[in-house]
């Protein structure tokens, strides 16, 4: 579809559950994971956090081979690293290009997945938080100008590059009150109510 021009917003993957005999059922799928012996423990405790259901665990070479019955729910999302906290920074200040100088003062709290001069909007996903919140910021503000320039007073700026995700890697990684907003020429991340204020109260009603 990006192929043939069209643009599209997408959501968090959702489990269709289905009623049987009267019975709430959901998918159940085979999950099967190679992965060296000092490993094998973090994927188990992984997998069953997700109401999976360990059925083979027996070594393969140099491997430990796993398989597990599991909800389809519980895929969701597995492939990401779960040490993450996955908090996000929203910029707020309105449409345009975020600056070098605004991202070189902020990232000390989390990575960015934008660059200098990307173009933004208000709620659109700019960035990974190192901490366990959401938290809104600027990065379209500029250094302030003034009439004179005191020596060694230019900040060196050092911007680490972004991080930047595949559309699979996006898929994986949005939130339940985000979209992943699809364009032939690029892919963004972005809050479904766009509005701090709003997402507030809408978090507020989900309660």
């Amino acid at each position: 579809m990006r192929r043939e021009g069209y643009e599209l917003q997408v959501g968090q993957p959702q489990v269709i559950f289905k009623e049987i005999d009267g019975v709430k059922c959901e998918p159940i799928e085979l999950l099967v994971v190679d992965v060296p012996q000092e490993t094998a423990g973090k994927v188990i405790e992984l997998a069953t956090q997700r109401k999976g259901e360990l059925t083979i665990m027996e070594p393969k070479g140099d491997l430990q081979h796993l398989e597990f019955r599991i909800p389809s729910r519980g895929l969701i999302a597995f492939q990401r690293n779960d040490s993450r906290k996955n908090q996000r920074f929203d910029d707020c200040h309105g449409n345009g290009p975020c600056t070098a100088y605004a991202i070189d003062k902020l990232q000390d709290r989390g990575v960015f997945f934008v660059d200098p001069g990307d173009d933004l909007y208000i709620g659109q996903v700019v960035g990974e938080h190192s901490r366990d919140n959401d938290i809104v910021v600027n990065i379209q503000k500029g250094k302030k100008l003034t009439n004179m320039r005191a020596s060694g007073s230019d900040d060196n700026v050092r911007i680490i590059p972004a991080k930047k995700f595949s559309l699979e890697e996006s898929m994986e990684y949005i939130q339940k009150d985000e979209y992943l907003e699809i364009t032939p020429k690029s892919i963004r991340m972005r809050k479904i109510y766009l509005d701090e204020n709003e997402r507030g109260r809408m978090a507020k009603k989900d309660v």
